[in-house]
Formats: C-alpha cells, sequence, structure tokens
C-alpha cells in the first residue's frame, strides 16, 4: 500500500512541475507575474526544505544519504544539483551528467514521455528516480 500511495504522491509533484513548466513556456507576461509572485516562494521553501535535510553533520557527512555502511561526504548529490540549477546553470554550459545522460535517452520531452521502466540501481537507493507516469504492478 505504501508503495502506491508513494506512486500517487510522485505522480502529483510530477504533473505539478510540468504545469508550471507548460505555464512558464506558454503563457502570457501578465499570467507569468501571477505564476511567479504565487509559486516562486513555495519553490524556494521547498528547496530550503530538502536543502536542509541535507545539511553536513560535524563529521561533514550528510546524514540523509549516509547509511550505516557508506557515509556520504558533503556536499551530497542534493547540494551538487542545487548548485548546477541554482547558480551554476546561468554561468556555464551545461555538461550533461551520467544520470542526466541515461535518462535524456528515455525522455523526449518532461511532459509527454513514457520512459522504459527503471532499472533495479534506479529504484532501490535512496533519492532514486522513478518514472511517475509508469503504471504500479504490485
Amino acid at each position: 500500500m505504501d508503495q502506491v500511495l508513494g506512486q500517487v504522491l510522485r505522480n502529483a509533484v510530477w504533473e505539478r512541475l510540468d504545469m508550471l513548466t507548460d505555464l512558464a513556456n506558454r503563457a502570457d507576461a501578465q499570467s507569468l507575474v501571477s505564476v511567479a509572485r504565487s509559486e516562486l516562494p513555495r519553490l524556494t521553501e521547498a528547496w530550503r526544505a530538502m536543502l536542509k535535510m541535507h545539511e553536513p553533520d560535524e563529521r561533514g557527512d550528510c546524514p540523509t544519504c549516509s547509511t550505516r555502511w557508506h557515509r556520504c561526504k558533503a556536499p551530497c548529490s542534493v547540494w551538487q544539483v542545487a548548485h548546477e540549477h541554482l547558480v551554476a546553470g546561468g554561468l556555464a554550459p551545461q555538461q550533461p551528467s551520467s544520470s542526466d545522460s541515461r535518462l535524456q535517452g528515455r525522455r523526449k520531452s518532461p511532459v509527454t514521455s513514457h520512459p522504459a521502466p527503471p532499472t533495479a540501481a534506479e529504484t532501490t537507493g535512496r533519492h532514486a528516480l522513478v518514472n511517475p507516469r509508469r503504471a504500479v504492478t504490485a
């Protein structure tokens, strides 16, 4: 049951992001200002909450990404992605990471694609990428 609820949650988040992307690409200037005023504070708070969970501990490890057997040194992948998209993204040409190139092979567009089912490695990590449009089969 948790798997089904998790999939519903992921679908809702992906659909919201798709809707915001569509608005950014197609809305008129007045609508964009309205959306920016309502959505930018929500998005920045979401980033802050997520990054707070990944703040390094006193040993310099990410407490969220680390496990008992494997310590993840800061900056973890969440902080690296945040920096890439929020700080460096507008300054430097984008170099696709291995996960980006893997996803690009599957995703034609972020709104309408239906990529192949994820591999076991993609669905078992703490921050696994799970396709929100893939039907749950359990």
